[in-house]
């Protein structure tokens, strides 16, 4: 008893490794983890290059400022000493530091005057502090110049500089060029002179502005939408690959089950019933093909069992019958007082009758095994199956004077042999009358249970030792006293059949466990035994 929580203790590790295995060789749970490293890798990667881009974006913004500055401290000393008048020169100075990928942009608000309103460059009256467009590099025509302004306004760029004209600040805005494509606003300057608030906007169309993240969401950038592309291609094609192995072995083992649990029509049996015509991966046709030489073969080698079984059991009956009809006229010329020859014949009689049961037991398992390798199953009414078999035991049951009590539910169908359910039900309910007691009842009821139809046959007999109550199952065990529940001279007479050769109970269970059902045995608390076997319901 000290060893009992050691080696529960051990098996626990042992099992949970178990299953850890189990999980790892999943190809489910691989597939699983595989979508999450899919997942999981595009979000880790996009956090770091999106880090990465930040820091270039800003080594960009502040190139650009830097560059903005030095344009303006060279255009600040042509911008101090300007008035009205040298307003339109400004254009040529300007062009000078202007190309088309380096685009300027002058605009100016003039120092507000004594009456409280802003002087325009024509002299007019304007609102309170606007800016106003005074030169382009490259150069603009004037509706170019009104359209880009109000773009400028629109887009709050001068909003920037603030009422103090102060502060030379980065921008990142991405704004439509007039002449197609866009360009990227990468800082303003201000230039603060006796005339006003100069503002020297600089604005990039170079590839490395454009190509960039500025002025946009990172994911929106083409690099990162290729790669993004790319990868769930690469990750959609990889999981595919996967899928379309999962799909194929789940088609081969629906197919197995199929051929396991029989069709309703050769038609469909012969037309589908092949794992080649139901494979769509290449590289799996030699397995596919191999599968169906397999299953040819066991449908032969099941046919050649059943047919060598037959063979076998006429070849040995009919000599058998041939020696037990020449026994009868020896019986009737020897005198009734020769007791030794009338001995040996009766020796030679039983030794016939045990002949006859070993031919049959040999049928039994030759036929037993071909089920076990090529399972036939059909739809079959176990409701009628099981009430027509109960009504054939009438002639039995009074020879043997007992009862028999039934109760059937109509309708219960599953998918199995019905040739087999009928060896099954015979084997039961037969090992239910040769233990029952003379005036005993045999009770048989078939019922729905769930998903399941349950067949429960009770006897009044003396039941089994509760050690051999799992034994019973097994081949060739047989626990019998010829003075159980019969005349001795009846159960002697059984004793030579087929049916005690322990092989009974052993086939009932291979066969349910084939047609994926269970069976068990318990002692009734009143005495006696109750088998109860449970098969699926057809869907």
């Amino acid at each position: 008893m000290a060893l009992l929580p050691i080696d529960l203790a051990m098996r626990a590790p042992r099992r949970a490794s178990a299953r850890l295995l189990w999980l790892w060789r999943s190809m489910a749970s691989r597939l699983v983890l595989l979508t999450l490293v899919f997942i999981a890798v595009p979000v880790l990667l996009y956090d770091q290059f999106q880090r990465a881009d930040e820091a270039s974006q800003q080594l960009l913004l502040k190139s650009a400022q830097r560059q903005g500055e030095l344009i303006a401290r060279a255009l600040e000393p042509e911008l101090l000493g300007v008035d009205r008048t040298a307003l339109p020169s400004l254009s040529i100075a300007l062009a000078r530091y202007g190309d088309d990928r380096t685009r300027l942009k002058l605009l100016v608000r003039p120092r507000v005057a004594a009456s409280g309103a802003a002087t325009t460059p024509s002299g007019a009256k304007a609102g309170p502090e606007p800016f106003f467009y005074v030169a382009a590099a490259p150069s603009l025509s004037t509706a170019d110049i009104d359209a880009e302004r109000r773009l400028l306004l629109e887009q709050g760029v001068l909003d920037r500089l603030g009422s103090s004209c102060a502060g030379n600040s980065t921008l990142a805005m991405r704004v439509p060029h007039l002449e197609g494509g866009e360009e990227v606003l990468s800082s303003i300057t201000p230039i603060k002179t006796s005339f006003g608030c100069w503002a020297l906007v600089t604005s990039h169309a170079t590839e490395a502005y454009i190509s960039s993240s500025i002025g946009r969401p990172y994911w929106s950038t083409p690099a990162v939408q290729a790669a993004a592309a790319i990868y769930l291609a690469m990750a959609a094609l990889v999981l595919a690959v996967l899928a379309g192995i999962w799909r194929n072995l789940n088609r081969f083992g629906d197919l197995a089950r199929r051929i396991v649990g029989g069709d309703d029509t050769p038609e469909r049996e012969d037309r589908d019933a092949s794992f080649a015509a139901r494979n769509t991966v290449p590289e799996l046709a030699g397995v596919a093909e191999d599968f169906d030489r397999l299953v040819a073969t066991l449908r032969d080698s099941a046919q050649s069992l059943r047919r060598a079984a037959e063979d076998n059991a006429h070849a040995f009956k009919t000599p058998i019958a041939v020696i037990r009809q020449s026994v009868e006229p020896l019986r009737r010329a020897l005198p009734a007082e020769n007791a030794r020859s009338q001995r040996a014949l009766t020796m030679i009689e039983k030794s016939l009758d045990k002949l006859d049961g070993l031919v049959s037991f040999a049928r039994r398992m030759d036929e037993a095994a071909a089920d076990l390798l090529a399972p036939s199953r059909r739809r079959v009414d176990l409701s009628s199956l099981v009430e027509r078999m109960a009504g054939g035991y009438t002639g039995l049951l009074a020879e043997r004077r007992l009862h028999m009590r039934s109760r059937i539910d109509a309708g219960l169908v599953v998918r199995a042999s019905e040739e087999t359910l009928e060896t099954i039900v015979e084997n039961l309910v037969e090992n239910a009358v040769s233990f029952s007691p003379p005036d005993g009842t045999v009770s048989v009821r078939l019922t729905r249970t769930g998903a399941w139809a349950e067949l429960v046959v009770d006897d009044e007999g003396p039941g089994v030792d509760p050690a051999n109550l799992d034994r019973i199952f097994e081949r060739y065990f047989s626990h019998r006293e010829p003075g159980r529940g019969m005349p001795e001279d009846e159960a002697a007479a059984h004793q030579a059949g087929a049916a005690h050769f322990g092989i009974g109970l052993w086939i009932v269970r291979r066969n349910i466990e084939a047609f994926g059902g269970r069976v068990r045995a318990e002692n009734r608390p009143t005495g006696g035994l109750r088998m109860t076997v449970a098969l699926p319901l057809a869907a």
